[in-house]
């Protein structure tokens, strides 16, 4: 109990959450951030548990733009409409067929209407010209031709439903609704209501009287996605018997099945209880408060999605489908030609073909692959929402870090794992929003309690490596804070040394003021670049800069980013000089040396004194090398293990040397920064000539020397390695060949 109290302000922070999420669950605060997360989570395990396979069984004929190229632009006249039919019905044999296109208006593409008009007006003394166009009247009625292909077959047309103030009504409904009113209880909404309604002109209404309403509710979740449809709908007009219609999708499925009887179910309970699904002989479909079924998406929509196959109209009306080759298949007519705007926005496209979401309700009815959004569904997040607050807000508070993670990271992952085996195994939908926010609030808020109140020791130890390292890698340290101390350690590392050469001359120049505003100004723009290239400075000495990488966090390209960092501080030692030439100013050079080895690193020092610095001979090493750079000429000198470690950067070796301190040999070399195509080329094929200067130059061959040399001299006279090496092949000529020659150079000052 003593735990708990000292404990309990963090316990109450981290309850905090829990509150929230009760609210928005319980209905007392809608939070729009909790709904769109829960249709996130939806959409991604809906396309996550998708079967992803052909269904055989349903056919949609397509008015793509292929076939409005070949037969032309859309709507077609009847008389095509009515060969598609009869190709479909008679040759093809196909099972059942919907249209989900609309045939509000009458045709008059025959021409008919106007033949008549004639014949009653300007030419209405012809002898026989009115009989004649009577006559053939039967062939040029295309809405007529369309009704006798429809008549006595198993066909549903598409309508749609509208509500607006002053009602409107075209064409006809079917004679019957579904559903009559009086087969709900009174005074409850159990479905989407409607005033007024676009059908089919009567005499096809007539011909066809199976008909399916079109009405997806594209708005239902205020982000215009269509992930479910309704079945039913209720129209309330006085243009059409009044009762719950069927939606196209129920319409045909219950035509591929011998038209079965549709009964509601209710929740019990209430005056007006709540529906709860749709009986279809002995399926049941479970529905929501719109008498809406979710839609099992089978796959991507389209032609090449795979989830249906898709057959051209033209290819149908140009009769080059074998005969049979539909036999027994539901057929969907529909169009996906994006300028007839039948392309919708579902959770597995955004430009999903409508016709193809009432194939997937056709698909889902027949497999009984059913999802339900059960009526228990609040009280079950309420459940998920109390048990992992009270479990967080205990856990997170009592547990060390690392285990209030673990514990965060299990609880989130046995919601997530409940909520998809139900999904699954039941098709059940159930919230999960609510409950992960919950975790993320409460872990968040319990975490930044600790932080903040109950973790000064750890963030001292922080702001004092805070005052040796920078802060980008201090905020890496943050991370994993007990993975690092002060105490010394010997590891591979890189260091390096930057002086400035002629300081003296350059200081005797300047007043005191302006010199030390001038090394200001140098000494932060090179540190941004060591810190960029996440370098450590050591320390500044007078005129020059000591770096590391390497510490204290492990970097295992510390040599490739001190090289990167000392040719880029190169060039800005270039620009500073080239600003300098404008203002009148006296220019810099720099010389640059760079080791990599094995040296100490840590809180070094008196009880005075201390710093977090780098010490050892591979230190030394580097310090020797920065005094070399001027006598090759070059402004940046790095040893053999520097250039192992960096095989990024094209190369040129220098020397072998020996320092002073140093009995062993070190072969030397500077970074060329070849930048372009063009560039690297030239100078591989300069570095392969230098290479042979200096294989003829330890072999002691001075005539060879001199003959690969003379090229490089030529190509550039002003380059100082060049001339120092023949100063050298000329000096060395004068001398007898020394068998213990090994072609090191020996420097005995820094």
């Amino acid at each position: 109990m003593g735990v708990l109290r000292r404990h309990w302000p963090r316990i109450v922070i981290t309850l905090l959450p829990v509150l929230l999420a009760l609210a928005h669950a319980t209905d007392a605060w809608q939070l729009t951030a909790f709904e769109r997360l829960d249709r996130l989570i939806y959409d991604i395990r809906l396309r996550a548990t998708m079967p992803r396979t052909l269904d055989p069984r349903v056919v949609i004929v397509d008015v793509d733009d292929t076939s409005l190229a070949r037969e032309g632009q859309w709507p077609w006249p009847r008389d095509s409409i009515a060969r598609l039919t009869t190709e479909l019905l008679t040759r093809q044999q196909v099972a059942v067929l919907g249209f989900d296109v609309m045939f509000l208006e009458p045709d008059r593409s025959s021409g008919l209407r106007r033949l008549r008009d004639i014949a009653q007006g300007p030419l209405r003394n012809m002898p026989g010209l009115a009989a004649e166009v009577e006559r053939l009247a039967p062939t040029l009625d295309h809405d007529a031709t369309f009704a006798s292909a429809l008549n006595g077959q198993r066909v549903a047309l598409g309508y749609y439903f509208t509500r607006t103030i002053t009602p409107s009504a075209k064409g006809q409904l079917p004679a019957t609704p579904l559903l009559p009113v009086e087969a709900f209880p009174a005074g409850g909404a159990y479905a989407t209501s409607w005033n007024g309604f676009g059908a089919s002109l009567p005499a096809l209404a007539k011909a066809a009287p199976t008909a399916g309403f079109l009405n997806t509710l594209v708005g239902a979740n205020g982000d215009g996605v269509i992930r479910s449809v309704p079945l039913i709908a209720r129209y309330e007009g006085d243009k059409a018997q009044p009762g719950y219609y069927e939606s196209l999708g129920l319409a045909v499925y219950r035509l591929a099945n011998g038209s079965p009887p549709v009964r509601p179910i209710f929740a019990p309970g209430g005056e007006a209880p709540r529906l709860e699904s749709l009986r279809l002989g002995r399926l049941r479909v479970p529905v929501d408060q719109t008498a809406s079924m979710q839609v099992p998406f089978r796959g991507p929509g389209g032609a090449g999605a795979g989830s249906f196959r898709y057959v051209a109209a033209a290819d149908v009306l140009e009769g080059r489908l074998a005969p049979g080759e539909l036999k027994d298949r539901i057929v969907l007519v529909g169009a996906t030609a994006p300028g007839l705007q039948d392309l919708r926005a579902t959770p597995v496209g955004a430009a999903f073909p409508g016709v193809e979401v009432h194939a997937n309700i056709v698909s889902g009815l027949l497999d009984q692959r059913l999802l339900a959004v059960p009526d228990y569904a609040p009280g079950y997040e309420v459940l998920m929402i109390l048990l992992a607050g009270l479990v967080l807000a205990f856990g997170l508070s009592l547990l060390s870090v690392s285990r209030a993670v673990l514990l965060a990271a299990g609880t989130t992952a046995a919601l997530i794992g409940l909520n998809t085996w139900l999904y699954v195994s039941h098709s059940l939908v159930l919230p999960l929003a609510s409950a992960l926010i919950t975790i993320a609030l409460a872990f968040v808020l319990n975490m930044s309690w600790g932080y903040f109140v109950e973790s000064r020791a750890r963030r001292g130890l922080v702001r004092l490596f805070g005052t040796y390292v920078p802060p980008q890698l201090v905020n890496e340290m943050l991370v994993h804070p007990d993975r690092y101390s002060m105490r010394a350690e010997s590891k591979p590392m890189t260091v390096m040394f930057c002086d400035m050469r002629d300081f003296t001359r350059l200081s005797e120049q300047m007043a005191p003021a302006e010199l030390q505003a001038f090394l200001n100004t140098v000494f932060s723009r090179l540190t941004d670049v060591i810190s960029t290239h996440r370098g450590t400075v050591d320390k500044y000495m007078g005129d020059c800069v000591m770096a590391f990488w390497g510490a204290p966090i492990d970097t295992p390209d510390h040599a490739a980013l001190a090289v990167r960092a000392a040719l880029d501080m190169a060039e800005t030692v270039r620009d500073i000089n080239r600003m300098h030439r404008d203002s009148g100013r006296p220019e810099i050079s720099v010389g640059i040396g760079i080791n990599s080895g094995v040296m100490s690193v840590g809180d070094m020092g008196s009880t005075a004194r201390r710093s977090y610095t780098v010490v050892g001979d591979a230190v030394n090493l580097a310090s020797r090398l920065e005094g070399l750079s001027g006598h090759y000429g070059v402004e940046i000198v790095a040893s053999g293990g520097t250039r192992e470690l960096a095989p990024g950067y094209i190369w040129q070796e220098l020397d072998s040397v020996r320092v002073k301190g140093k009995a062993q040999a070190v072969a030397v070399f500077t970074p060329l920064d070849a930048r372009t195509a063009d560039a690297v080329k030239q100078t591989r094929q300069m570095l392969e000539r230098w290479t042979g200067v200096l294989a003829a130059y330890r072999r002691q061959d001075w005539a060879v020397g001199r003959n690969l040399l003379a090229p490089l001299l030529a190509a550039d006279a002003k380059k100082v390695l060049y001339q120092l090496y023949a100063q050298r092949l000329a000096s060395m000529a004068l001398r007898p060949q020394d068998p213990n020659w090994d072609g090191a150079t020996r420097f005995e000052t820094k």
